[in-house]
């Protein structure tokens, strides 16, 4: 078939043959895809991303080549250049081109119809987010398979629906893809909770909220860091509702969120742990209270200025999908699993003398991990070092998988720099506002009493357990002996610092 002369020329040529390479590659790649069944994050990029920008960039080398050559022609006196183009059917040269021109037209517009569609999925797949940006991203996947939501799609909770929200993402996501490529991200990645999406748009899109169940048991098994790793359980019964299901969110935890009420606070730091000022309205009779922190309590200009913010269910599950746990919590998951074997005396407390040192890197730790647990037996249980060289591999292997799943030195992001609000014990959590400190002006407090949320059920030493009456509930036990201490300060003021 010959097309007209201004095709032949070096620009021309090297278009379709970029165009007709990248096209081939990608038609290779989706075969091989669907017969071999193989796929990744990087395999998408190129096809769906990278590929398509070169037989674009083809495509677009064809013309423009051919205008070159036209123009030149003219100058050199060889054919006309027509101000307007000048199509005949019956000239067999034209006809061919045309008919050249409509057929790649339309393999072209079919293949980005595909393209842009499976473009789209991609970049809202999961591999996307996680995978693609790897070393930045992974602290947030690692947490994030591990999680309950690990089978609900990032741009679910991320983006949610709506075109606004969408593109809104897609602005941000071109800068964070300039931040990678040029290594600017910050090291933690900051949440941003400022432009969190409102979990009423996004949590509640599975998680309906006239629909909270009653009480329920919460069983926990610690270790104490002793040789003996001594065994200490507690279960509790949590009023996440009321009594009854039948009572709806007239009570409990989830009360927070009752349709009739609106809780109101005030914010005075970026990651929402010291709320000074909250305001409770009841909606059916118009009632009005507004409760400020005493020893911390905000002036005028700071409220006209600081952000009013209706309290939704992110403001105590704002780590959902991405919650690194604490190292004397994933130490107790590994023991009570077996993972790190329970009869190696001390273990408990030489992991949190091994979680507690700072590391540079991931294989760092590695290495210490390594060095240190082989050490420790051979100085102080020589017997164990010799005779049980199995339970010391083994404890050395929990130790190290209890680290890559909550601890990356390389991102420096860990438990220790998102706070986690459910619960008190870490981070302030409830006692953001239930610390004794928040009153009206005429004297009421926001009660700090732990039973509005929880009793104890259950507690103790496995050997000497504790056991409420039905319907009542034991007083809390330390299960190191500190008196009544714990009940004057937060439990952060210790477990916040101290592994």
């Amino acid at each position: 078939m010959k097309l007209p002369s201004s095709f032949y020329n070096p620009i021309t040529l090297t278009g379709s043959i970029l165009a007709g390479l990248s096209l081939s590659i990608i038609v290779f790649f989706l075969i091989a895809m669907s017969i071999f069944d193989f796929g990744g994050s990087y395999i998408g990029l190129f096809i769906y991303i990278v590929l398509p920008v070169f037989l674009i960039i083809g495509l677009i080398l064809i013309p423009v080549g051919m205008i070159r050559k036209a123009r030149r022609q003219k100058k050199m006196g060889r054919g006309e250049l027509s101000k307007r183009i000048i199509i005949d059917l019956n000239n067999k040269k034209h006809w061919n081109a045309v008919a050249f021109f409509g057929f790649v037209t339309l393999i072209f517009l079919f293949l980005t119809g595909i393209g842009s569609y499976e473009a789209f999925h991609y970049t809202e797949s999961n591999e996307f987010c996680g995978m693609l940006c790897h070393k930045v991203m992974k602290p947030e996947y690692v947490a994030y398979q591990d999680s309950p939501h690990s089978r609900v799609a990032c741009v679910d909770c991320h983006v949610g629906p709506g075109a606004d929200w969408f593109v809104r993402s897609k602005l941000s996501g071109v800068y964070q893809v300039y931040a990678v490529l040029a290594k600017k991200y910050p090291q933690p990645i900051p949440v941003p909770v400022e432009n969190l999406r409102p979990a009423r748009e996004t949590c509640e899109e599975c998680h309906w909220p006239n629909k909270f169940y009653s009480c329920r048991l919460h069983n926990e098994k610690h270790y104490l860091a002793d040789e003996n790793n001594t065994e200490w359980n507690i279960q509790l019964k949590m009023k996440t509702g009321p009594e009854h299901s039948t009572e709806g969110l007239t009570a409990g935890i989830h009360w927070h969120i009752n349709p009739d009420i609106r809780i109101e606070y005030i914010a005075s730091s970026h990651d929402r742990e010291a709320l000074p000022w909250v305001r409770y309205i009841n909606i059916n009779t118009g009632d009005t209270v507004i409760y400020e922190d005493m020893i911390e309590k905000l002036n005028a200009e700071a409220q006209d200025n600081l952000e009013m913010r209706l309290m939704d269910c992110i403001d105590c599950h704002n780590r959902p999908s991405h919650h690194y746990l604490p190292p004397q919590e994933f130490t107790d998951l590994l023991i009570a699993s077996g993972e790190i074997p329970e009869e190696l005396p001390g273990v408990k407390s030489l992991a949190m003398e091994v979680f507690n040192i700072q590391y540079e890197t991931f294989d760092s730790a590695t290495i210490a991990i390594e060095r240190r647990l082989p050490e420790y037996y051979k100085e102080n249980y020589p017997g164990i070092s010799i005779g049980e060289p199995g339970l010391i591999e083994q404890a050395i292997t929990g130790f190290k998988t209890g680290f890559q799943r909550n601890i990356f030195p390389e991102m420096k992001a860990s438990w220790d720099v998102y706070p986690h609000q459910v619960g008190h014990v870490e981070f302030n959590g409830c006692f953001r506002c239930h610390n004794g400190n928040h009153r009206t002006s005429d004297g009421n407090l926001i009660s700090r009493d732990c039973n509005l949320c929880h009793t104890i059920q259950m507690q103790g030493p496995v050997d000497d357990l504790q056991v409420a009456l039905s319907n009542q509930s034991l007083e809390f036990i330390h299960p190191v002996d500190i008196g009544e201490v714990w009940k004057e300060y937060a439990c952060t003021e210790c477990h916040r610092y101290l592994y």
